[in-house]
């Protein structure tokens, strides 16, 4: 009744208009829509609800949560789908856990509005600077499952984005803020004017004040536009030292058959599908490398080892196709799949199943038909890879088990076939009943070529590439990044663009294409400016081929590789310790 009566008043009203502008303005802003004039506005609902309430600790919290639940509905709706498509709930328990991840995962927001209005009551000022300084330390230290930095909006801005080679999203969301400052300042045209006119040439020491502020804004201004162009001129102008010829199968693989289609018929539609899709494109034009999605052939591995049979995973039939393609065409072939081991110190005579751990891994198979490297996801999802407990498995049927990966390491890949097939008859999936992996590679034996190592990529699962922290920690420089993922969980919704707009920034960061190949939308090329090439996205839940030459950068260590977030920790350093002693001096 309290909140009812709260929301038909008029402070409530006032409030809700609020979330919307920054809810719907940031939406507005992000991908796929694309306006990001919208962003520089977006944080006024915060800056008004702050001045309102400034002081007043419990009602911020409310008003955080207020803003946590509108911009996780308009910009997150497509979580709702997700917990009953995947995790199986129903409505009445989608609702609330779509409510409380709502308020978790935007924590940022009330400790922004804490943050924000303890400092402007204890400084009474700077509080551009303050409001630069508190969705940093927001956007920093408050868990976020799915990292949507006010950033990433900025960087849809080409130019600026380029300052994330310094500072990633994190920085660009302090400039943001920043700059949104001022502009809330200058909301009232009309008064400004009038403080110009009659007020600051009788008072010397405001002018000094006005002059100082409006001179760092237009510095602030100058240094990101003016850094983000000398940089973009400058990787805009470097020469690739190679390109490699890449091609990515989207084969809208099926996730679950809880409408009672014949799992059986829809693996063997999909695996003719993969067969056909491939031999289309480079039955006369060969690629360096072929790249299938995560969950492109779900449920199945092609290691062949005691304990993926023991589980049941490994099916000879994939490795054979998998092979068959990479020995027909002469070409890398990166694959998803699952895999399975035991730990060291349980190992012994038998297998017992709950000493197995279970992998998200892709590998590369060579032109001649060997799996030659793979990566296990390290970065695993929460409520989708694993559950924090263990009774909880028992909520979800649809929520993996998964162990995280230990190995950090890229991916080498190979020379390709240069010389025509001589086999007289190629394979295809219909063999691989009658044929084993080992026969396949006997039959194109003829085709083998000496292994030549000729560089390596970068392997990101799913929502690895979003989180900018864990992707530095690969050694070693990569001539692109291959993210793998499956969004086909989410519908046609926004998320698979969100997804990929929030991983977009790693192509600056590391300076290195990034080929994103994704199970059922939204594949795409992007440069190491960031930008989509052709800005062509493969249409969503459907199967669809996407073919590039990607460029090799020369192998240099940008800033944020070698250092990180030190410039934004650095800021916050510098700022707080202005901030204590300005307090101090003026009690």
């Amino acid at each position: 009744m309290k909140l009812a009566r709260f929301l038909i008043s008029r402070e409530g009203f006032i409030s809700v208009i609020c979330y919307t502008v920054t809810a719907v303005f940031s939406f507005l802003s992000f991908s796929p829509i694309n306006l990001p004039f919208f962003i520089w506005v977006a944080p006024f609902g915060l800056f008004v609800i702050e001045k309102r309430n400034r002081g007043q600790w419990k009602k911020l919290i409310y008003h955080g949560f207020g803003f946590a639940i509108l911009f996780y509905l308009v910009s997150f709706h497509w979580i709702y789908h997700m917990t009953t498509v995947f995790g199986g709930f129903e409505w009445y328990l989608a609702v609330p856990i779509f409510m409380g991840s709502a308020i978790l995962l935007n924590f940022k927001f009330p400790v922004y509005l804490l943050l924000f209005s303890f400092l402007a009551t204890r400084v009474r000022r700077f509080f551009p600077l303050i409001a630069s300084f508190a969705i940093l330390f927001a956007e920093f230290f408050t868990p976020q499952v799915f990292p949507w930095y006010f950033g990433n909006v900025v960087a849809e801005n080409q130019i600026l984005a380029q300052n994330a080679e310094y500072l990633s999203a994190y920085g660009l969301s302090a400039f943001l803020f920043f700059v949104s400052y001022f502009l809330f300042y200058l909301r009232k045209p009309k008064q400004v004017f009038g403080l110009v006119r009659s007020f600051l040439p009788k008072h010397k020491t405001i002018t000094q004040k006005v002059l100082i502020g409006s001179v760092s804004f237009v510095l602030v201004l100058v240094v990101f536009f003016g850094n983000g162009y000398y940089l973009f001129q400058k990787w805009e102008n470097v020469k690739p030292i190679a390109e490699r010829d890449i091609l990515i199968i989207q084969p809208n693989a099926p996730l679950e058959f809880r409408d009672g289609r014949n799992p059986a018929e829809e693996i063997r539609n999909l695996m003719t599908r993969i067969d056909r899709m491939v031999e289309t494109e480079l039955k006369d034009n060969p690629a360096d490398l072929v790249v299938l999605p995560e969950s492109g052939v779900p449920f199945f591995t092609t290691h062949d080892s005691e304990v993926t049979r023991a589980i049941r995973i490994y099916w000879h039939q994939f490795e054979s196709l998998m092979a068959i393609i990479s020995l027909r065409h002469g070409t890398n072939l990166f694959y998803n799949e699952l895999d399975a081991d035991i730990p060291a110190d349980k190992q012994s005579g038998r297998i017992i199943r709950n000493d197995i751990r279970t992998y998200n891994s892709s590998v590369l198979m060579n032109a001649n038909g060997e799996r030659s490297n793979s990566y296990q996801k390290v970065f695993l999802l929460i409520f989708g890879e694993y559950m924090p407990f263990e009774w909880m498995y028992a909520l979800s049927g649809q929520t993996g088990q998964f162990a995280a990966g230990t190995k950090l390491d890229l991916i080498p890949y190979y020379e390709g076939r240069k010389t025509q097939t001589t086999v007289k008859k190629d394979l295809h999936w219909e063999d691989t009943f009658t044929m084993s992996p080992s026969s396949v590679r006997e039959h194109y034996k003829g085709n083998q070529i000496e292994v030549k190592k000729i560089g390596s990529f970068l392997p990101l699962i799913c929502y690895e590439v979003i989180i900018s922290e864990f992707v530095r920690k690969f050694q070693g420089d990569p001539d692109f990044i291959v993210n793998v993922t499956n969004d086909k969980w989410y519908g046609n919704s926004v998320e698979s663009y969100q997804h990929h707009t929030l991983g977009r920034l790693r192509s600056i960061e590391f300076r290195k294409w990034m080929v994103r190949s994704t199970n059922s939308g939204t594949s795409v090329f992007t440069d190491h400016l960031g930008r989509n090439i052709d800005n062509e996205f493969t249409p969503i839940e459907s199967t669809a081929t996407i073919r590039k030459k990607v460029s090799v950068i020369p192998g240099e260590m940008t800033f944020y590789r070698l250092y990180g977030n030190s410039l934004s920790y650095l800021f916050m350093g510098i700022v707080g310790i202005v901030f204590l002693i300005y307090v101090k001096r003026n009690p």
